[in-house]
């Protein structure tokens, strides 16, 4: 078990669906510290200020206003300090396109929302478990869109 707690960030533009995360969260069996934003614009203001604490891993909704979970995802990965970050695309979205534009761009792992609280639970445990610095190097298309 990690020694500190886990700092995981979300930016999505739906309530419910933040509280939804959240709450899942709170049955799954870590230590954790969860920051959410309301859109991929906060997110990015409170990456960009240096003295910010990073988190281990973001997930990110694809379709959000102001700036998107696309937009979001390309930022982090062409900045210097922001590139090692694990960013999960967590979206309704199951169209092809995204997958294969966000795997491209270099997110870690894809996940289609669920709509079931268990399935939910289930996925983000399966996420936060992964060893990040093994699957990063090895990464294939085959093993980016987790399934439940």
């Amino acid at each position: 078990m990690r020694p500190t707690p886990l700092h995981i960030m979300l930016a999505d533009d739906d309530e419910d669906d933040r509280l939804f995360f959240k709450e899942a969260f709170e049955e799954v069996k870590i230590k954790y510290d969860i920051t959410t934003f309301n859109d991929g614009e906060q997110l990015m203001e409170y990456l960009n200020v240096d003295g910010n604490p990073l988190p281990d891993i973001v997930f990110l909704d694809l379709n959000m206003p102001r700036k998107s979970g696309m937009e979001c995802l390309k930022e982090i990965r062409n900045s210097e300090r922001l590139k090692r970050i694990s960013v999960a695309i967590y979206s309704t979205s199951s169209s092809e396109q995204d997958i294969e534009d966000t795997f491209v761009a270099g997110a870690n792992v894809y996940i289609k929302k669920p709509n079931d609280f268990n399935m939910l639970k289930k996925v983000l445990s399966d996420v936060v478990h992964i060893n990040w610095q093994y699957i990063v190097d090895g990464l294939n298309k085959d093993s980016f869109i987790l399934s439940l």
